[in-house]
């Protein structure tokens, strides 16, 4: 499910590169490097795995599997431009940006139209976590900005919490196998039709959940669950784990 914050910052983005693009190719935004997690407005609910408030969080206890390759359009298969031929049609390129580019410009293709779309998935970034950081983690988490690991390393390394939060989180969906690991999560800009289930061995149900406030749930995932399964909650993220 698609998150309308998401959206209403592309719409934004889109607005603001006509006026000035590529404005975070550099990487060396304040606002974006200092961003902090915005402060809670509330005790948070406990989760229905009985989690009490007050207990510590505990982070996930396995190191996350790598996720599913996503590469942007800019890296399809066939020969690429050699670095030392990738060259604006004015002007030139900054070792960091000829560095993101290196093995990603399509024979024949601008590299400029690459090193933007990078661009742009720094400035989403940078407008979603001044906005919400749980929400910019999440949209890392479901995939809605794919080419985000690949962008922060080579254009805004100030993000790199945000794909390093991201990699052991949970989209919706249903997750089993070495993919759960257990730990304390909280969900990211749910729907009021969020709703979630824990299984162990055999089916058995563990807990279960629903949430039709739009405010953010806690839930623990126990050493005995073998499946996790979420609607409607956008993402899941973990508590205490580097970030």
């Amino acid at each position: 499910m698609k998150n309308p914050f998401l959206a209403c910052a592309a719409v934004v983005l889109t607005a603001a590169a006509l006026a000035a693009c590529g404005s975070s190719a550099d990487g060396n935004d304040p606002e974006a490097a200092g961003a902090q997690r915005p402060a809670a407005s509330g005790p948070a609910a406990p989760g229905p795995s009985g989690t009490p408030a007050t207990e510590p969080a505990k982070p996930p206890t396995e190191e996350p599997s790598a996720p599913d390759a996503s590469a942007p359009a800019a890296t399809a298969e066939g020969p690429k431009t050699p670095v030392d031929e990738i060259t604006p049609a004015t002007g030139t390129f900054t070792k960091k940006q000829k560095e993101y580019l290196k093995d990603r410009v399509p024979k024949g293709m601008d590299p400029a139209a690459v090193l933007q779309t990078g661009q742009e998935t720094c400035d989403k970034l940078r407008y979603l976590v001044k906005a919400d950081r749980d929400t910019a983690v999440g949209a890392i988490v479901t995939g809605e900005i794919p080419d985000a690991k690949d962008a922060v390393a080579g254009l805004c390394t100030q993000h790199q919490a945000l794909v390093d939060e991201a990699a052991y989180g949970y989209p919706d969906g249903k997750h089993s196998g070495k993919k759960l690991r257990p730990g304390v999560y909280r969900s990211a800009s749910p729907t009021t039709g969020c709703s979630w289930q824990i299984e162990g061995a055999g089916g058995k149900e563990l807990a279960s959940g629903a949430s039709d406030t739009g405010k953010s749930r806690k839930i623990t995932i126990p050493d005995s669950a073998v499946t996790f399964t979420s609607t409607g909650c956008y993402a899941w993220l973990p508590e205490g784990a580097a970030g």
